[in-house]
């Protein structure tokens, strides 16, 4: 059953937003960037403006690290290893080839000097550090990668290792790497500030970092480059302007140039032609329903996660929204958390976001007098 939310919620666009100059627009189609996949996606609501081939298995080269450093992230989380950490440099870590922050055999490096090294300078070495020091070989580190890609819902991804390097068996895809990074971006904002840093200083040699974006766009703070011959060229990219984020994947194209063109291109077509609404925030109050042989009539009821709404530009002025209820009438006992129906947005005739309607607060049964008068009640 639906209530009447509409106007209410409506009435809080208003708040928010002036209406003067909004009027709908036609969006253009997005532009087609040569990679052989790519995806561009709204961090807030998780709506993807563009994509093509973004489910194709790719190799992802540094890309890769992205996953590497959730992981980490998580174990300091968790309280398992600590940035202070000491870290051995095996042998196996200092040989490991292509890009480098150049740690020694033999030697200390802190956890948070190795993920700087890693995030900024792209280490491979620094990669194997880190997940010798998590799981003492990088084989027993990427069965832990491929843990998480699965809790993350990243069902086309398998990881050999923790830096990119080639295998046979590594693979993803742009919309699974566009998930870790989401990912990343959320559960950790303290340590997401290391992928803006323009460079990194270690053992006395300064290395910049390699994402272009840095330098062209002023607003992107983000994310990872990726590079080998089979692999090509690759980018993850993220800006934000205003209150919108977006988040890029660009994979397999044939220089560095092309990689950050592409990726500038999705990027500012996502930013010119979309914008985007938090409606309500997740667990806060939109209205009071009747509740019958409860202990209280009224119970308080709110959207389990934000209700953000990716919409064209210009057409602010046609959403609208409503609650949809599981149930005409809505009995005691609820407990709290307990799905009560949906909250609906739409733009136009279109449905464009449903959010689950849980109840805020449990509500038990009330007592022989309150079930008495709902039954009467009830009957007229």
């Amino acid at each position: 059953m639906k209530s009447a939310l509409k106007l209410k919620l409506l009435s809080f666009f208003i708040c928010l937003l002036p209406l003067s100059g909004m009027a709908a627009t036609s969006t253009p189609m997005a532009p087609e960037v040569p990679a052989k996949g790519y995806i561009l996606l709204d961090f807030n609501s998780g709506k993807v403006l563009a994509e093509r081939n973004a489910d194709e298995l790719l190799e992802p080269a540094s890309l890769t690290k992205i996953m590497t450093a959730y992981v980490i992230f998580r174990e300091i989380e968790a309280g398992r290893i600590n940035l202070t950490d000491q870290v051995m440099v095996s042998e196996k870590a200092w040989r490991t080839g292509g890009s480098r922050m150049f740690i020694e055999v033999g030697t200390l490096v802190s956890v948070e000097d190795l993920l700087k090294g890693m995030i900024i300078q792209s280490g491979n070495d620094a990669s194997v550090a880190l997940a010798e020091h998590v799981s003492g070989t990088t084989e027993s580190f990427a069965k832990l990668m491929n843990a998480n890609a699965k809790r993350l819902g990243m069902t086309n991804s398998h990881f050999t290792n923790p830096n990119g390097l080639p295998d046979p068996d590594l693979h993803t895809t742009a919309r699974d790497l566009a998930k870790v990074t989401m990912a990343l971006i959320r559960e950790f904002p303290q340590y997401y500030p290391w992928y803006g840093t323009r460079e990194f200083t270690y053992n006395d040699i300064t290395q910049p970092n390699r994402n272009p974006l840095l330098k062209r766009d002023p607003s992107a703070d983000g994310v990872k480059t990726g590079h080998t011959n089979a692999a090509g060229y690759c980018l993850v990219g993220s800006a934000k302007r205003d209150d919108m984020r977006l988040v890029s994947v660009v994979m397999g194209t044939t220089s560095p140039n092309a990689r950050a063109q592409a990726s500038l291109a999705l990027l500012n077509y996502g930013f010119r032609y979309f914008e985007s609404h938090q409606l309500y925030p997740a667990n806060q109050p939109i209205e009071n329903l009747r509740v019958w042989f409860g202990e209280q009539e009224m119970l308080p009821v709110g959207p389990a996660t934000d209700v953000v709404a990716t919409i064209p530009r210009g057409a602010y002025n046609k959403l609208s929204a409503h609650l949809e209820k599981s149930n005409e009438q809505l009995k005691a006992p609820i407990a709290q958390g307990a799905r009560i129906g949906d909250v609906v947005v739409t733009l136009g005739e279109n449905e464009i976001v449903r959010v689950p309607l849980v109840a805020l607060q449990e509500m038990p049964e009330g007592g022989l007098w309150r079930k008495a008068k709902d039954s009467v009640l009830q009957m007229f």
